[in-house]
């Protein structure tokens, strides 16, 4: 029997009982588009990830306090100790390396933004000129912070898109004064609309110098220092060079942990992909069920064809042409449910897509073709049994439909 013969015998096969190839498609699309759905929405998250640390600008290093162990917790949490706080003074030594360009401290708070009956709680973020380079945000109207010694306070602001639209509307919102916290300070730009970035959606901050966001919040410490290195190759030189810079300065305690953006990303980009893989073979499962399924179906099509596998053992079809008939059979449901899965799994993540446009939801390549690929291997393996069985009918016996 020619290729073609057969795959029109097992079509054909499929065609006479349409309710039960339906329900055997149905079983394997379904498992094909969890499969690809899943891995979508685990591929879009890590592309998230991927997109927000490319936001936060290039050859990025951070200095935390605390000093961070293998087991995630600093070695001063367990006695009841708090990290010790890092100063501007820390910050502007780091500028003794010449390995760091340019450095940014930060301190974050939350406090009540007014102007007269309009008031809402905000995010304040105090910073030095040099966050716009170092973190690639964009000024739309206006100015940013001005330069000059980083413990002298201002009252100046930069306000957030969002909130210069709900605090001025269509006014303009450059040289007007507002109200933060029980101080007040004039508005010199308003940043261009840009979304969240790692926590913080900067539509809706208020950056003020480091000094006043001192002064509003009666602190001294810094949440962190952002570091620009000069150049990829100087990244390592920039981690050496702060640690030990922070540690003299701290009566040579390691208490601060300093982080590059490539390390950060390639932690979440493995914890991501090991996520995704996880997911997908939990969704594969339900191609397992799908097998058996097929498997359950063709041993009671098996009963039911009992003549008609006599009929052909008759006119003289070896047991391997009858095993053969019956792979290319689970063969063809494979692959009609493989391919109807792969539509219902795209459709499902352009949909996700859609309701989630933040997440670049896209199937990754290698679980369509795994999808695939153990759709046709289940429906193919569950088929072993009853071919078998198929196979070794008496023809005789076949024949009378015994």
């Amino acid at each position: 029997m020619r290729f073609t013969d057969t795959l029109q015998f097992a079509s054909g096969s499929l065609r006479g009982s349409p309710t039960r190839t339906l329900l055997m498609i149905l079983a394997m699309s379904i498992g094909v588009a969890a499969v690809v759905v899943l891995t979508a929405l685990g591929e879009g998250a890590r592309r998230y990830v991927v997109d927000q640390f490319s936001s936060l600008g290039t050859n990025l290093v951070i200095v935390l306090p605390g000093r961070t162990e293998t087991a995630g917790i600093g070695p001063g949490l367990m006695s009841g100790q708090t990290p010790r706080d890092i100063t501007l003074e820390d910050a502007q030594a780091l500028l003794r390396s010449r390995a760091i360009k340019r450095i940014a401290p930060l301190t974050v708070g939350s406090a009540s933004l007014s102007r007269g009956a309009l008031n809402r709680e905000v995010v304040v973020l105090g910073s030095t000129a040099e966050l716009v380079e170092v973190r690639h945000m964009s000024v739309g109207i206006g100015r940013f912070l001005p330069a000059g010694d980083i413990r002298e306070s201002a009252s100046v602001c930069v306000l957030g898109n969002r909130m210069k639209q709900e605090l001025f509307g269509n006014e303009q919102a450059v040289g007007q004064w507002v109200r933060l916290g029980d101080r007040r300070f004039r508005v010199i730009g308003v940043l261009a609309s840009q979304g969240e970035s790692m926590g913080f959606n900067t539509d809706d901050l208020v950056i003020i110098p480091v000094a006043s966001a001192h002064q509003l919040f009666n602190t001294s410490g810094l949440f962190r220092i952002l570091i620009e290195a000069r150049s990829r190759d100087y990244i390592e030189q920039a981690v050496h060079d702060a640690e030990t810079i922070m540690t003299e300065r701290h009566g040579g305690e390691r208490d601060v942990t300093v982080i590059t953006q490539d390390a950060l990303l390639e932690t979440f980009d493995r914890i991501l992909t090991a996520l995704t893989m996880a997911v997908g073979g939990i969704a594969a499962i339900s191609l397992a069920v799908a097998g058996v399924l097929i498997m359950n179906v063709m041993l009671i099509a098996v009963a039911q064809r009992v003549k008609e596998i006599g009929l052909l053992k008759a006119l003289g079809a070896p047991g391997k042409q009858i095993r053969l008939l019956f792979f290319a059979e689970a063969a063809l449901l494979s692959a009609i449910g493989s391919a109807a899965g792969l539509a219902l799994g795209y459709a499902g993540s352009m949909i996700i897509g859609q309701l989630y446009p933040v997440l670049p939801v896209s199937p990754p390549w290698w679980a369509v073709i795994a999808a695939c690929a153990t759709a046709l291997g289940t429906g193919i393996l569950f088929s072993v049994w009853p071919a078998r069985r198929a196979a070794r009918l008496d023809p005789v016996a076949a024949l009378a439909g015994r």
